[in-house]
Order: C-alpha cells, then sequence, then structure tokens
C-alpha cells in the first residue's frame, strides 16, 4: 500500500479526507502484473463485505479493521458496475456504493452560482433521481471553506465519515450521489471546517422540505405530482397586476386564522389547519369577502412559532406545520381556481443563529457579514446577509424565483427593506461604518435589491413585488433604468401611522390634527402605494383595531367603519390583517385563532359585511382604482373644515368620464343641512354609507337622491345637502341629470 494511501485511510477513519473518492470507489490498478480493477469500500458497521460483479461474487479482503474492505479484478480494465454484499450488525444488507458514480454537476452549472438568474435549486440541494439505472438522491452543497463535508442520516446512523462528500474543483461545491436513499429519508450535512474543531451539523440552506419543529433536519423530497389547473388565472394574471386594476388584500398567518378544537398549544397541540384544510375554508372566506388577494405571513420554513415566520431557515421549503410542498401547491391552486391571488411575504433582509442554520455554515461568515457592524441586527439579535457575494445573491434571487415558479406564487412582499437599506439602521454613532462614499446607504443592498427586481421581472413580469419600506427613500417603485429599486409597490407607512393617530384620538383633539388626515395626499403619488393595516399594527400591546378607538362600542365600531371607508377611498392599494374585518377586540395571539364567536353578534357580522362592501365598489367603482397612482385620480372637494372634522374629496376614473365623491365625518355629531361640494350638476346617488344598519349604523336619515343646488361653493358651481351622520363616511355617485 503506498504510503499516500495509509494517509488517506487515517484522515477517512478520522472524518478528515477532504476527497474520499480519491481513495475509495473503483480505479484501474496493477497487482502481481496483472492489470484490472481495485474497489475499495468503507463500511464501518459491516464484519464481512462481498464484491457482486458480472461474473459472480468475491469476498473483499479486510484492509484496516475499522472498516476498509477492498477487492483486486483482474482483467478489466474498463469501469464496470458491482454492488456489494456486507454482513455485519444491520444483518446482511445489499447495496450499491456511492464512489462507484462519478460526479454529476457540469462546469456551466457550477458557474450558475454566482449568476442572479441562476436558479441554484436546480442545482444545489437533494434530488432523488437516476443514475446508470439506480435510484437514489444527488446531494449538492456550497461549502468552499470546508475541510470536508459528509450527508448524515438515520440511513448511515449519522455518523460522518461514511458519506463523505466530493469536492467540485475551486466552486465551493461538494457532491454525492447516494445510491437507494429516496423521498422521506432525513439529512444534514456535517462539516468539518478548516477554522472550527468538531463537526458543524447543518441543515440543507436548498432543502426542498424540513422536519415539523422543534426537529432540524432537512428531509429529501420526492419530485412534484401535482397536476396545475391554473392556465387560465396564469394567462390573466397580468391584466388582475396591472396598476389600473384593483387590488385589495387579506394578509393572514396561516397558523392562527382557525384551528381545530382539540388544540392545545401549552402542550404541544396548537391544531393547525393543512394546507389542504385552508384550501377548503379560508380561501373561499377571503373570496367572499371581496378580496382579490391573500398574503401570507411567510411559510418558509422556521423554527420558532413565535416568529410567524420572519425567521426563515429553509428558504426553499415550506413549513411543515401545515403539509407537503405539493399540499401547498394544492393551496395556491385552488385559490387561483376562486380568483384569488398569492402572496407570499419573504426574508431577504436577515436570518436567525441557530446552529442548524445559514450561520457561520462552513465555519466562517459565508452567508453574513464578518464584521457586526453589518452582519449582526440590534433589533433581532439575526444575521444580515452578505449582498455583496455573488453567491449569497444568487441563493436569495433564487429563492425568490423558486417560489414564484414552483409554487404560481403571484407576488412577493419584502419584509423589512429599510433595515436592508441603511446601514445606520437602528444602531448609534460608531455601530455602523459609512460606505466609500461616506454615506449611510447600504450599496450592496440597494444593488441587490435593484438585481432581484429586474431579474424577476425579467422572469414573469405579471408577478408584483412589494416593498415593507418605512423611510423616505426616494424612487422605490421607479424602474431600475430610472435609477429606482424596481418594486411595483410600496407599503405607506406614513399614511398608516398618521390616518392611525388621527382615528385614535378623542373626537373634540381631532381637529388638531386635522392636517394628519390630510398631509397624506402630498406625497400620495409620489411612488406607486400600498396602505396596509397589518398585523404589525394589532400586536406587542398596540391593541387590536376597534379596541383603538375611543367611546363605547357603538361608536368603537361606527369610528373603525369609518376608518375603513377612508381607507378604501384614499388613492393606493389595500391591505387588511386578518380579524379587523371582524371588530376584534383582542389583540393578535399567533397561539389561538380568531374570535370567531364575534360573529353570533350583530354589530361584528355587519361590520364584516361592510368590508365585503368596501371591497365589492373598490372594484365596481373604476373611479376607485383605475388611477390610484396618478395625481389626477384624486380631487380635493373641501379638505379646509377641521373645526367640524369633515373632509370631501372626489376620486376619478383614467379618463375622467366617472367619478365618486366621498366625505368623511369624524365627530359624534351628525351635521345637519351638511352642504358638499361636487364636481357635476345632477342627481346623486349614495354608493356606500357606513352609517347603514346593514353595516352596524344608526340609520341616520339621508335620502336616497339628492338634486345639487346650482350656487358656488368650494370652487364648484353647484352642491348638494344632505345630513352628515356622525362618525361615518359616504360614498356618492352621479346617476342622472339635474
Amino acid at each position: 500500500m503506498e504510503e499516500t494511501d495509509r494517509e488517506r485511510i487515517e484522515a477517512l477513519a478520522a472524518g478528515r479526507l477532504a476527497d474520499p473518492s480519491t481513495l475509495l470507489g473503483e480505479r484501474a490498478a496493477e497487482r502481481e502484473g496483472k492489470i484490472g480493477r481495485l474497489v475499495r469500500v468503507w463500511l464501518p458497521w459491516a464484519h464481512r463485505v462481498d464484491l457482486r460483479v458480472a461474473r459472480g461474487t468475491m469476498p473483499m479482503d479486510r484492509l484496516d479493521e475499522r472498516g476498509l474492505f477492498e477487492a483486486f479484478v483482474p482483467g478489466s480494465p474498463s469501469p464496470f458496475a458491482y454492488r456489494l454484499l456486507a454482513h455485519g450488525d444491520l444483518g446482511e444488507v445489499t447495496l450499491d456504493d456511492p464512489y462507484r458514480f462519478s460526479p454529476h454537476l457540469s462546469d456551466d452549472e457550477l458557474a450558475r452560482l454566482r449568476r442572479p438568474d441562476g436558479r441554484v435549486h436546480h442545482i444545489l440541494g437533494a434530488r432523488p433521481t437516476e443514475r446508470d439505472g439506480v435510484l437514489g438522491t444527488r446531494f449538492a452543497v456550497w461549502a468552499p471553506a470546508a475541510e470536508r463535508v459528509s450527508v448524515v442520516g438515520d440511513f448511515n446512523g449519522w455518523d460522518a465519515t461514511i458519506h463523505g462528500m466530493v469536492p467540485r474543483g475551486t466552486s465551493g461545491v461538494w457532491e454525492l450521489f447516494l445510491p437507494g436513499i429516496g423521498a422521506g429519508a432525513v439529512y444534514k450535512y456535517a462539516i468539518r471546517s478548516r477554522f472550527d474543531a468538531g463537526d458543524l451539523l447543518k441543515a440543507d440552506p436548498v432543502g426542498f422540505s424540513m422536519e415539523l419543529r422543534p426537529a432540524t433536519a432537512s428531509v429529501v423530497t420526492a419530485p412534484s405530482t401535482h397536476a396545475w389547473t391554473d392556465e387560465t388565472w396564469m394567462a390573466e394574471r397580468s391584466e388582475r397586476h396591472a396598476p389600473d386594476a384593483p387590488l385589495s388584500i387579506y394578509e393572514v398567518h396561516l397558523g392562527s386564522w382557525r384551528r381545530h378544537a382539540d388544540a392545545k398549544p401549552t402542550e404541544g397541540l396548537p391544531g393547525w389547519l393543512s394546507y389542504r384544510e385552508l384550501a377548503d375554508t379560508l380561501l373561499p372566506y377571503v373570496r367572499d369577502l371581496g378580496f382579490t388577494h391573500v398574503e401570507l405571513l411567510p411559510v418558509t420554513e422556521h423554527p420558532l412559532d413565535k416568529s410567524w415566520g420572519y425567521q426563515t431557515i429553509g428558504y426553499f421549503a415550506p413549513t411543515a406545520r401545515h403539509g407537503s410542498p405539493d399540499d401547498f401547491r394544492h393551496f395556491v391552486d385552488r385559490a387561483h381556481a376562486l380568483g384569488l391571488g398569492v402572496i407570499l411575504d419573504w426574508v431577504p433582509a436577515h436570518f436567525p443563529t441557530d446552529a442548524h442554520g445559514l450561520g457561520r455554515f462552513d465555519g466562517t461568515h459565508l452567508y453574513e457579514h464578518a464584521d457586526p457592524r453589518k452582519g449582526l441586527h440590534p433589533d433581532w439579535r439575526t444575521f444580515i446577509f452578505n449582498y455583496s457575494r455573488f453567491e449569497v445573491s444568487s441563493f436569495l434571487i433564487s429563492s425568490a424565483l423558486y417560489w414564484l415558479e414552483e409554487f404560481h406564487i403571484d407576488g412577493l412582499r419584502l419584509d423589512a427593506v429599510a433595515s436592508m437599506l441603511y446601514l445606520d439602521y437602528s444602531r448609534g454613532e460608531g455601530q455602523w461604518e459609512p460606505n466609500p462614499h461616506g454615506g449611510r446607504e447600504n450599496l450592496e443592498a440597494v444593488e441587490f435589491l435593484r438585481q432581484l427586481n429586474r431579474t424577476v421581472h425579467e422572469a414573469h413580469a405579471d408577478v408584483i413585488v412589494v416593498a415593507e419600506e418605512s423611510t423616505a427613500w426616494p424612487r422605490v417603485t421607479h424602474a431600475v433604468e430610472q435609477e429606482g429599486l424596481g418594486f411595483d409597490l410600496k407599503w405607506n407607512m406614513g399614511w398608516m401611522n398618521d390616518t392611525l393617530e388621527v382615528f385614535k384620538a378623542d373626537p373634540l383633539f381631532r381637529k388638531g390634527l386635522h392636517n394628519r388626515l390630510t398631509f397624506s395626499i402630498l406625497y400620495a403619488f409620489s411612488e406607486r402605494f400600498l396602505l396596509p393595516l397589518s398585523h404589525d399594527e394589532v400586536v406587542h400591546l398596540k391593541g387590536s383595531l376597534l379596541s383603538k378607538m375611543p367611546g363605547g362600542p357603538l361608536d368603537q365600531h361606527a369610528t373603525l367603519r369609518t376608518l375603513f371607508g377612508y381607507m378604501w377611498a384614499h388613492p393606493g392599494k389595500k391591505l387588511l390583517f386578518m380579524g379587523g374585518e371582524l371588530g376584534e377586540w383582542r389583540e393578535w395571539n399567533h397561539e389561538g385563532e380568531l374570535d370567531w364567536p364575534l360573529l353570533n353578534e350583530p354589530l361584528h357580522r355587519r361590520l364584516q359585511n361592510w368590508v365585503a362592501a368596501l371591497n365589492r365598489t373598490y372594484q365596481e367603482e373604476p373611479a376607485l382604482h383605475e388611477a390610484e397612482s396618478q395625481p389626477h385620480g384624486f380631487e380635493w372637494l373641501d379638505v379646509h373644515d377641521a373645526e367640524r372634522s369633515t373632509i370631501s374629496f372626489v376620486r376619478w376614473s383614467a379618463e375622467w368620464q366617472q367619478f365618486v365623491v366621498v366625505v368623511l365625518n369624524l365627530t359624534p355629531v351628525p351635521w345637519k343641512a351638511y352642504r358638499l361640494a361636487v364636481p357635476h350638476p345632477g342627481r346623486y346617488e349614495i354608493l356606500l354609507n357606513s352609517d347603514a344598519p346593514e353595516y352596524g349604523g344608526a340609520g341616520t336619515l339621508i335620502p336616497d337622491v339628492f338634486h345639487t343646488v346650482p350656487e358656488p361653493l368650494h370652487g364648484r358651481q353647484q352642491f348638494v345637502e344632505l345630513t352628515l351622520p356622525p362618525l361615518s363616511a359616504l360614498y356618492l355617485k352621479r346617476t342622472g341629470p339635474a
């Protein structure tokens, strides 16, 4: 035996051999002047191993007591197929040798890891496949600083010496085909770093399934067998996502929308509904409420329930809490059949520090910045991606494309974009380092976001990408070619904060906050905005939307209806977190379910009817959606009536052919003989009235039909006169000539 082989054997037994294929498998050899092939295998659990070849079976010599066997087959100049018959602690087992199969990935595939459109999920991960007529799974992982990487799992007793992977040149990729390993196998990567003692046990960064928490291993996933039926939806998606189309989103946390009756979270019985059960219950509910889309808090796999999915571990794995990847495909397919789009909350801003995750993946700061001033989030104590590394950028963009392509997701909402854009986000003096130009902008993150949006829209022009961005960063929804970030929509956090501040205030003091109610129009058309009343506003002791409203229960309901009426009339797409439509008194609790018995009470049931009516009217009236991001789509009628806390405005359709007049009264006092300026003379009718009894209102007497009075008011040549109900929102529409 050559000295190099002895060194390799010692390294193999110690779990330090970088490339087991240099010692194991079969290769050309010469023994006693005879040409043939030498086969070596490493099976620590075996006492005896026989080699089976076409010509018969021969015993293998035990070369090392720790589990190395070899056999010389004379007269075989070319590689040949063989199998192993091992006898040992596991009984008699027939198996194939992983090291008789050469690596499969091409140089071109390996190079794609550095391309933004590389779709690394086609290259890395665990993929059941067939090699030379043998079924198994091909594993591939990127770990450039590793000294050795092994696949470990139940199938090899989690022994890192048995299935060492083969390094692929300078690419940093390690690859191995494991015969006989199929769907359902549980695995991790055991990574021996050049810098750390011992093995790091890591879940697969490109794993397509993971164990249900608290278990943390990846799971080999069978190819999908789902037969999509959403061809019509996909063909029409570009029209549904056009800037002038209505977009109304129901934001939902799947784990706490509804639960099984036997749910006991404190006893480890959460009672989660499956994706298929949610397809049969949640989706028809959202459809009946009139929403156009459902947005899911992250269903990417995550270890901690109370993170709500925002601390992602599995960027390619739907959470096992609700079922399999094909179960999730069924959910999306069913949504499309019901006319609903599906938006996924997706988190490229940070990731958790759990030991089995991406952090220090190969013993180095591979996915995250090494400098904690850029690599550690001060608020969440999570790692921040190193967007300057091509492979990391490609990994994240591939994740986005994976959800869009494999699951037919219709849009992505990016969480915490502001934390990505600013180097000093939540950092004090001395805790951050300026960019090369001396600024606070994170130029690497900016380039990543632009590349993400460019790549996604080049591949799928009809999907929407939404930014949760809470600052005045310019041109978030402008094209990359126009020095923008390339998003389709931006959350209007300014509108949300100002509006809630006004509506939470005692009506006596609202006149002092009047300009906060109207300020949003000054910037409403600088971006393409989405108006969010999201999960963030009903947690962490903030109270529910209804409980924020002042006064007794009747006034609280009336004020919330007025808030919704204002939101649906204000320029911008709409988003409402689950439970808002019920008028929940309690703030959201991710460990329970919505307070469904509230629907037995008329006020709450009628509030739900109001939300459905708003959605219906929003979609049916072109004036309410066609020009949502265009200045000509909005016009004030009276913005100065702070004393009575009323505002009125008109919403125009794209070509000014249609309009809706909106008036709000934010006091508990009815204003009689209220004069409302209108754009044109004629007959006007109430389109929506939040004070109507069917929505829980008092039914203040308002004529159904108004005729204009031909006298000037607020720059108009006519007005209508009506009784403006207390705490109300009215939509009016012209239905005929004077």
